[in-house]
């Protein structure tokens, strides 16, 4: 069974970047799911999915899977393209504006 170690994004509802810090090792599925005809779920009898570690570095989740002997695929994360302007809501109204007002 391979295992993915991957730091992760932040999720929808966040505007910061807590808990994006650290790695995750996940394991892949090796089957795919099936929906129970009787109540509509859906299950796998893979229960290594169920498994997520998370660690602060991404080496001691590399020298884990090393140590146990899993099999390992590295994603690195991808860098943000655009360009973050400091500053909130409020700067809208500030008196040291840096640029004009313009609607």
């Amino acid at each position: 069974m391979i295992a993915r170690i991957f730091q992760p994004a932040k999720t929808a509802m966040q505007s910061g970047t807590a808990k994006t810090r650290g790695w995750t090792l996940e394991f892949v599925p090796d089957e795919a799911r099936q929906i129970d005809p009787l109540m509509g779920w859906t299950s796998s009898g893979d229960t290594q999915t169920q498994v997520r570690l998370r660690f602060d570095s991404k080496e001691a989740a590399i020298s884990y899977a090393e140590k146990n002997g899993i099999i390992y695929r590295l994603d690195d994360p991808n860098k943000r393209s655009h360009i973050i302007r400091p500053g909130g809501y409020g700067d809208n109204f500030a008196h040291q504006r840096r640029m004009a007002w313009t609607h």
